[in-house]
């Protein structure tokens, strides 16, 4: 499909005191400056100024809607400024908030790396980004301390990889999540590389989707172990075997976190693997033409949803934007081994990938280099990033396993983590984040060691997700975690609200179910280990047979889980 547009007889004049800024019911006036500044231009033209100008003149002669507004669209972000204490994160607005660097993402689309690009990357980090280079868990790489005027030779360096920033943050659809053993794995159902290829081909970058109602987070997987925790995404394709027509995928829509917790639903559709470039931009499509642009607090696609169901909105698709119906479909299967895929695998093909565990995605330029040489030396010349931010070094010769296992060992990668070393994720925090309240990464990274010390005299049934939270807006997925913090301003101090027993089918769940909220609960940084102590020998206690902690944590009563 070439276009995508809103059927024009829908479209009518906005109705006084009742629009949501829906296009095809409303019209286009924009109803805040965000809609105001993204209908002045095509956000990414931003680029051409940011070459010829900005980092020529620097980051003082940037405007505020292209600082603050269109930059996201090429996956900058001003960061925050150090020093500025947690009282003032909700008091000072961005221009108060921000550093003169920057924060950048790299848009990767679940691919799988070359050793190329992974040097690349490497080098960006040391040469650049005072040598930071974040995993996230959009399975994408983030940098921080990046100068507006290198951000031109950074783009050179991606783009002369295939790599770039087009896209990667602002109302656009940001990166995908891919299965990270796409093509590799001996029990995948169907290989989504060429469907995520052609997607990204066709429509990143594209003006028709470039002015989103706000970001719109796409997955798709065919491993059965349903490994990009596709019920939390706008749209996902998740691959099933249909009796009639083969190896395809099911259709997830209106899945997300933050301080609105909602995921997605099945439209019941099976969409054939040719299709899918069609279907994604019809539902794209969708969230463009009647998403709710009057407030940003309402303009994420789970709202709609929420609003029309699955079955209104599997009929408009169908009828305004494919224009013929889709075969029903099954669901996929409970989902089959390791999400996270941290560990030796098989591959088809005879050889072996192995999963890495980074202590809660943080890497450095040097690492990226340094795993370059030892894929290379192991007979590999690929790796992925995992939604779960892990790394994967992918065609290993099966003899140099454990030569490479070593070598990852002292680059502080290891492929046999401690349970919380496994299963802990943390968002940036307020180290860079001007939203934050607390700090994540280091926290998470003590509370890391200092577990292991604490529960080394007990064994786990399987590892415990916790998963840190700088802030209400759930970058760490704190309400589908065992164990999941927010961080917050409460009073005069600091603390996290907890959730507990959250989780997704791929997390040994027989439905995906949020956390809940223990009332009253709040805990410090300095308690959190001892917390996460006392809660996880409860579980041990007090679990049955093969209960999961999610399961014992949901039938618990409050005072156990205290």
């Amino acid at each position: 499909m070439n276009n995508i547009q809103a059927a024009p007889s829908r479209v009518r004049p906005p109705r006084e005191g009742q629009s949501k800024g829906q296009w095809a019911v409303d019209g286009k006036t924009p109803l805040n400056h965000n809609e105001e500044f993204k209908a002045e231009e095509n956000p990414l033209a931003v680029r051409q100024r940011i070459i010829d100008v900005y980092s020529q003149q620097g980051i003082d002669s940037v405007p505020e809607d292209d600082l603050h507004g269109r930059f996201r669209w090429l996956g900058i972000y001003t960061q925050r400024k150090p020093g500025i204490d947690a009282r003032s994160t909700s008091k000072l607005d961005a221009g108060q908030l921000s550093d003169k660097y920057f924060m950048m993402r790299i848009r990767i689309d679940g691919q799988q790396l070359n050793l190329d690009q992974v040097r690349v990357l490497g080098s960006i980090g040391t040469d650049f980004a005072r040598d930071t280079a974040d995993i996230s868990d959009r399975q994408n790489v983030q940098y921080h301390w990046i100068a507006i005027e290198d951000v031109p030779e950074i783009w050179r360096r991606l783009e002369s990889v295939g790599l770039s920033t087009t896209e990667a943050c602002g109302d656009t659809p940001r990166g995908f999540l891919m299965s990270p053993v796409a093509g590799i794995s001996a029990d995948e159902i169907i290989d989504p590389t060429p469907t995520a290829r052609a997607i990204s081909e066709r429509w990143i970058g594209d003006e028709q989707f470039a002015n989103l109602p706000r970001k719109f987070k796409t997955a798709i997987t065919g491993h059965p172990s349903l490994d990009v925790v596709h019920e939390i995404n706008d749209i996902s394709f998740v691959g099933v075997e249909h009796p009639e027509f083969g190896p395809g995928y099911d259709l997830w829509v209106g899945g997300a976190l933050s301080t609105t917790p909602r995921l997605a639903e099945r439209l019941g559709v099976f969409v054939r693997a040719e299709e899918a470039v069609e279907v994604w931009a019809g539902v794209c499509g969708i969230f463009r033409d009647y998403g709710y642009r009057k407030l940003r607090t309402k303009a994420r696609l789970k709202f709609l949803l929420a609003e029309w169901g699955p079955e209104k909105f599997r009929q408009v698709l169908q009828e305004e934007y494919l224009g013929r119906e889709l075969p029903d479909g099954p669901a996929p299967a409970k989902a089959v081994g390791s999400a996270d895929h941290v560990g030796v695998g098989d591959q088809k093909d005879g050889r072996k990938y192995v999963g890495f565990a980074p202590t809660v995605g943080r890497l450095s330029g040097t690492i990226l280099t340094g795993v370059a040489a030892l894929a290379e030396a192991a007979g590999s010349g690929r790796i992925s990033f995992t939604p779960h931010q892990k790394l994967l070094v992918l065609d290993v010769d099966p003899g140099k396993v454990e030569e490479l296992v070593a070598g990852m060992e002292e680059l502080g990668l290891t492929a046999k983590p401690s349970p919380f070393r496994r299963a802990t994720m943390a968002c940036t925090g307020i180290e860079y984040c001007k939203l934050a309240f607390v700090e994540t990464k280091g926290l998470a990274a003590r509370t890391i060691t200092d577990l292991e010390q604490r529960l080394d005299d007990v064994e786990l049934p399987r590892p415990i997700s916790l998963n840190i939270n700088g802030c209400p807006n759930s970058c760490a997925r704190i309400q589908i975690a065992d164990i999941g913090l927010k961080g917050q301003l409460a009073g005069d101090d600091f603390a996290f609200q907890v959730h507990l027993g959250g989780g997704l089918a791929s997390q040994e769940r027989d439905e995906a179910g949020l956390g809940r909220t223990v009332r009253g609960l709040k805990i410090t940084a300095d308690d959190l280990p001892d917390y996460v102590e006392r809660v996880t020998r409860s579980y041990l206690d007090g679990h049955h047979g093969d209960e999961t902690f999610a399961e014992w944590a949901h039938r618990a009563d409050e005072e156990a889980l205290r």
